[in-house]
């Protein structure tokens, strides 16, 4: 089945233009910055919080909508005047005293409380979840207005400020650079600013008692916040990441954010969850013996894959996906494990066998986290490297990384540009590997 392109939203309308999520995220506007100032609860799971977001108008407005779910909303202030509100599902819609100009910046205000939930739907509890000690955000793809009024929708990339105020022997991490750390009582608010842009459903939040294990210093600080129990098995299982580190950059192009926290928490989590510049482990991830190494690799190759290069339109979500897997199968074969070529050949028997009825440039919604659109995603990858040879792939993803940093992307983009650096038309190989459902050989 082909889905349709994205279309541009009609002025304010509660649509993001979206292919396969329109419902998330709003037109009419695209958001500046975020400034989140949130007090939780952990035992009541209560959370009371004021958000402050800048955004310019694309369009004059008289009206627009912000996604949310839940909450009770007290008050919103659109340029410091009173605004009309209603609710209508996960949509908050707002209706400034004054409407706004075409271009013009405006900051919407929401004051709301209540007690966080995540979103149920087709890929299981997705948002802000309690653990048995604390709480976790993860919000892949549509789990962010389950804790913060927002434009929920990864092309609309922005600026934040979180400030988290909660009980004082929990250790907080948000998706950002700590500015401030200030105790009052029983309480502590930590201050965390993310200046790079970022999609709403990459920004998390983090909460437990975590001691901090240092994983690599140097140019790229690399941390981990882990239970008491687990410390030593996290140190081990994460320290190979410095040598990660160090194949990404080789290949393609220096670290985009300013350091690297991975978390584990003390439950067990069914896979971890991808954040800019965070990436979270469960227990169950964490042994002693880096049984689950692959995992690690994926989540930093994520940093550069799916994080500072985001999707513009969740259909594009191999470029994510299929490219963090090839950095599985590269790091293999940079620490002495199975070659790619040895790994692409057990995943190509391995999904031949499974129908054949996906098209991975278009996967739909049931198959969005489709393990073919990861693996055969990884297979295309592998099978372009071998049709332009080394040099040129490399070469290739250095400059799709630089060209687009801390921006959005397609897949009409990459393979335009990978037909530039191979200087041929690749048309006829990118429609077998990423169009037709049938699965091509694979090259030898």
């Amino acid at each position: 089945m082909t889905h349709p392109k994205a279309t541009p939203p009609a002025q304010g309308a509660e649509t993001s233009g979206d292919s396969y999520l329109p419902d998330h995220g709003n037109g009419g506007y695209r958001v500046r910055h975020y400034d989140l100032d949130l007090d939780y609860r952990i035992g009541p799971n209560r959370l009371s919080a004021r958000a402050r977001i800048t955004a310019a108008a694309t369009q004059s407005l008289s009206r627009f909508s912000l996604d949310l779910v839940g909450f009770r909303v007290s008050r919103v202030l659109v340029d410091s005047r009173p605004a009309r509100f209603t609710r209508y599902g996960h949509k908050l819609r707002v209706k400034p005293a004054r409407a706004l100009a075409a271009g013009a910046e405006f900051v919407v205000e929401v004051r709301y409380v209540g007690n966080p939930q995540p979103l149920g739907g087709p890929w299981g509890d997705i948002g802000w979840d309690e653990l048995t000690d604390g709480a976790l955000v993860a919000s892949q793809p549509v789990g962010a207005p389950s804790w913060f009024p927002c434009n929920d929708h990864p092309a609309d990339k922005a600026t934040y400020r979180i400030a988290v105020t909660t009980s004082s022997p929990y250790t907080v991490l948000v998706t950002g650079y700590l500015a401030g750390r200030g105790r009052q009582a029983s309480t502590t608010t930590w201050v965390y600013e993310r200046p790079e842009p970022s999609s709403t459903y990459l920004m998390s939040v983090q909460i437990g008692q975590y001691v901090d294990v240092e994983l690599a210093g140097g140019p790229v600080p690399q941390r981990a916040a882990a239970p008491a129990r687990l410390r030593e098995a996290a140190r081990y299982d994460f320290g190979r990441q410095r040598a990660m580190m160090d194949m990404a950059q080789r290949l393609f192009g220096p670290y985009p954010f300013g350091g690297y926290q991975v978390v584990v928490t003390d439950d067990e989590l069914d896979d971890p969850i991808e954040a800019q510049g965070m990436s979270v482990f469960g227990a169950n991830h964490v042994d002693g013996l880096r049984t689950h190494e692959r995992l690690v690799v994926h989540e930093l190759a994520h940093q550069w894959f799916g994080n500072c290069l985001s999707v513009a339109d969740w259909r594009h979500i191999w470029l994510n996906e299929g490219f963090a897997t090839y950095v599985e199968w590269l790091w293999s074969e940079e620490s002495g494990g199975p070659p790619a070529a040895e790994l692409a050949r057990r995943w190509h028997a391995e999904i031949g066998g499974e129908p054949a009825d996906i098209r991975i440039a278009d996967p739909g919604v049931p198959g969005l986290f489709d393990r073919r659109v990861y693996k055969r995603g990884a297979l295309t990858l592998h099978a372009l490297r071998h049709r332009v040879g080394d040099g040129t792939f490399f070469a290739l993803l250095k400059d799709w990384v630089a060209t687009h940093r801390h921006g959005t992307v397609t897949t009409e983009g990459f393979t335009a540009l990978a037909a530039e650096h191979a200087g041929v038309d690749l048309g006829t190989f990118f429609t077998t590997w990423l169009d037709d459902p049938a699965l091509p050989d694979l090259p030898r």
